[in-house]
């Protein structure tokens, strides 16, 4: 399925400009990890679902790099910067050697096929 996203031609240079730098330091910084660690976990402080990703992968000894980004009471415009950038709408966000996979549960899901082994192995 494409994911729609409006086309860099229906965008005004200048809105171009504001768009790209968009709290663009958390942006390379998750990109960053990502290309360094084979798991990333992208969460908040608060929210209990990126804290059973975290307890999940490490019953299996996963080895994964956990970023997290202020609350439900704080720094939601850096967070949507990783929102528009990956088109995730929730946290975790959940990268599995460079690919994003979605959410805990999304997560857990391919744990339980097989799929997320397969992953790690190649």
């Amino acid at each position: 399925m494409q994911r729609h996203i409006l086309a860099s031609d229906r965008i005004h240079p200048a809105a171009q400009a504001i768009i790209a730098s968009n709290h663009s330091d958390i942006v390379e910084e998750v990109q960053a990890a990502i290309a360094a660690n084979a798991v990333v976990i992208v969460g908040m402080k608060q929210n209990p679902v990126p804290k059973k990703a975290r307890k999940t992968l490490d019953a299996r000894g996963t080895a994964y790099k956990y970023l997290e980004y202020g609350s439900y009471l704080n720094t939601w415009r850096r967070r949507n910067a990783l929102k528009m950038w990956s088109g995730w709408p929730t946290f975790p966000m959940i990268f599995v050697k460079g690919t994003l996979i979605g959410g805990c549960e999304d997560m857990e899901k391919l744990i339980a096929s097989g799929e997320f082994d397969r992953m790690m192995a190649a």
